[in-house]
């Protein structure tokens, strides 16, 4: 992206094809942490130490999170979720410098390669010329902050700090004020600073023309005006890292938002185990999550009956009870009207941050996979799959052969219909010539998860419908687990970008397709022998 003197050079997707952001996915896999800066610098280490930005909103999330950044790092595992979202924050800073730095007149300063000191000196230096800079570094008042976008205006300067969410929420703004403060206390005459996000409603024209796919939101008077609480959460950081054991904090809502902590189950491990625990029960109303922290309750036995709904009384009783709740004639009569052949389907998709097809949108779910399954009037059940593993847009390849599968008859059963007929509507507004034959196939959509959760629940659930749950307490002889590679939805999507990479070889391609289609099978095969389950008919082959 650069090269050794600083100066930003431009870089094409097409020259590191977008898909192979899975490298770099793997690579923050097998880091202990991807924050990057260190706690202290030679100057300050005997006095203080010095906040990096992310620290501080570490602190902000959860005091008990910052205690173990700075004494138990070793303790954090983040889970795959958050190092894609790792991964995708620096794919969408990589198209913000190309974006800002059109006539490449840019300085990137990379404070791993320089040192931490000589980035903050060659900060005040490029502070004194006129062309944009990419990871200006401030240290002041205890703490120090990089950012991501500099650029010269007439009276100073103007920041932008760069996020890829599809909006601005309120720790964006924390951060904009924090990123502000600092600059400022270094000395930079800053004039405004805006957050730019990523524009779901654009779309990609091609040609790694990304311009439009930032939207800016100006920050500047909620952010300049909070220097006072800036240095109050600066002080409160400072008092908690100097604890001498981490804050006695309950795990709870802050251990998810407004980033999936890595230190959870350290916590969690730290906590008394309950023998069924609360969180079991299925969409807790606002007054059963406030009579829980107001009693202390960790025990499901604990909760009072008036307090649950029907399907949460249910889910106390049959755990309480170690019995499966089943209303086996209500399941067949919920499922008596859909006649045979029926046809089980499943989709698989990806997503991009920064768009890779012509046309598509950032965010935008686009299906690459399906596994069907037709079970006949006879009982006996054959199967069709589609997987596009070309690194092409797999869309009108997967609506045509969609279409093909799934007849022109008989009910089409899902688990969760909203996921496949959203999909599905997609594909109909996005192929106009398929939408009388796509938007018949959501005309004869039939649910199978309202059956499940209506009539049938095993303590092993643990509160959960999802079909991974609910398979193997109604079919133990099959489970996910017994899959070899891919076993999850998460999992599908990062085998599906490996295997569109251009570094992988053309065994492991062949292994990952293998592991894609074990997967997506299983997803349908699952639904059919719940229906037969749920409908006591036998099934043939």
């Amino acid at each position: 992206m650069y090269e050794r003197d600083g100066r930003l050079l431009h870089v094409s997707l097409e020259d590191v094809p977008q898909p192979e952001l899975y490298q770099f996915w793997t690579a923050l896999r097998d880091r202990s942490a991807v924050d990057d800066e260190p706690i202290t610098t030679p100057a300050t280490q005997s006095a203080m130490r010095v906040l990096s930005k992310s620290k501080l909103l570490a602190f902000r999330q959860c005091p008990k999170r910052l205690w173990l950044e700075i004494h138990q790092p070793e303790r954090r595992k983040d889970s795959g979720a958050s190092l894609a979202s790792y991964a995708t924050g620096h794919q969408v800073g990589d198209i913000a410098r190309r974006l800002y730095n059109p006539f490449e007149q840019g300085q990137l300063i990379d404070p791993q390669a320089e040192g931490f000191d000589a980035a903050f000196a060659r900060t005040q230096v490029l502070l004194r010329s006129a062309q944009p800079i990419f990871e200006a570094g401030f240290r002041a008042e205890g703490a120090l902050a990089f950012a991501d976008v500099l650029l010269p205006t007439a009276k100073g300067w103007r920041m932008v700090e760069v996020k890829s969410s599809a909006s601005v929420k309120d720790y964006h703004r924390d951060d904009a004020a924090a990123q502000s403060f600092l600059a400022r206390a270094s000395g930079v005459p800053l004039q405004s600073i805006a957050v730019a996000h990523i524009d779901s409603g654009w779309s990609y024209p091609g040609g790694g023309d990304y311009r439009g796919l930032l939207m800016e939101v100006d920050v500047t008077a909620d952010a300049l005006g909070r220097d006072h609480e800036v240095r109050s959460w600066i002080a409160s950081a400072q008092a908690v890292m100097a604890l001498e054991k981490a804050p006695p904090i309950a795990t709870g809502g802050q251990c998810h938002a407004p980033y999936e902590c890595g230190f959870i189950t350290h916590c969690q491990s730290q906590e008394p185990s309950a023998e069924h625990p609360i969180h079991w029960l299925p969409r807790p109303s606002n007054t059963l999550k406030t009579y829980v922290a107001e009693h202390g309750i960790r025990e499901l036995r604990d909760v009072p009956d008036d307090l649950l709904n029907p399907t949460q009384q249910r889910v106390k009783a049959a755990t309480l009870s170690s019995q499966a709740y089943f209303d086996r004639c209500a399941a067949a009569q919920a499922l008596a009207a859909h006649r045979l052949p029926g046809y089980f389907i499943d989709f698989e998709t990806i997503q991009f941050a920064v768009p890779i097809w012509e046309g598509t949108r950032p965010y935008q779910q686009i299906p690459f996979q399906f596994s069907v399954h037709r079970l006949g009037r006879t009982g006996r059940a054959t199967h069709h799959a589609f997987l596009d593993l070309s690194g092409g847009n797999p869309g009108r390849a997967f609506a045509q052969a969609l279409i093909t599968a799934c007849g022109e008859c008989g009910p089409v059963f899902v688990y969760n219909a909203a996921f496949e007929t959203t999909r599905i509507r997609e594909l109909a507004d996005r192929y106009p010539s398929l939408a009388p034959a796509l938007h018949a196939i959501n005309d004869r959509v039939v649910d199978l998860l309202p059956v499940a959760r209506q009539h049938y629940y095993h303590p092993s659930q643990q509160g959960s419908w999802s079909i991974k749950a609910v398979l193997p307490a109604l079919c133990p002889d099959l489970g996910y687990d017994q899959l070899d590679g891919v076993q999850d939805g998460g999992m599908a999507q990062q085998a599906y970008l490996e295997a569109i990479a251009s570094t992988t070889s053309a065994g492991r391609k062949a292994e990952l397709e293998r592991q894609l289609l074990a997967y997506c099978c299983l997803d349908t095969w699952a639904m059919v022998r719940l229906w037969a389950v749920f409908t006591n008919t036998p099934l043939k082959g």
